[in-house]
């Protein structure tokens, strides 16, 4: 069987001192604060604004990730719930742009080992490929 691109309801679960479907009512884009709250220690507040920004997620090593658009923290997001509030600096929440299809984009990844699969949306303007064909000095 093989190994499945990590998306945010597989990656943050409760701890071992709670029953395992003790967060399955929250939100995918949600989840990361209650697994930070338990990391850290401490209560931690999601913001409650949206902000005017947007972001593209990607898949990084087998994760699909996204990075803070404020502080350039990073974390495991989800195509159910394409939002994004950073737990680092507490920028608010802004949408996030999936491929049309994420399950076509996963399974094209599939004959990869999992630490090499890597994917960048076309119009992301952080898509190395877009890099390399700028002209030099400029960004495409």
């Amino acid at each position: 069987m093989p190994i499945a691109v990590v998306r945010a309801e597989t990656f943050y679960k409760p701890p071992p001192s709670l029953p395992a479907d003790a967060w399955a009512g929250v939100p995918a884009a949600e989840l990361v604060w209650r697994w930070y709250e338990t990391r850290m220690g401490r209560r931690v507040t999601p913001p409650e604004e949206t902000v005017d920004d947007g972001a593209f997620a990607r898949i990084n090593q087998n994760r699909w990730v996204a990075d803070c658009t404020s502080c350039g923290s990073a974390q495991v997001v989800s195509p159910a719930d394409p939002r994004y509030a950073c737990t680092e600096c507490g920028w608010g929440w802004y949408p996030l742009t999936f491929p049309e299809d994420p399950a076509a984009v996963e399974a094209s990844l599939m004959g990869l080992k999992p630490a090499l699969r890597n994917w960048w949306h076309d119009a992301d303007p952080n898509n190395p490929v877009n890099q390399l064909s700028a002209p030099a000095g400029e960004t495409a």
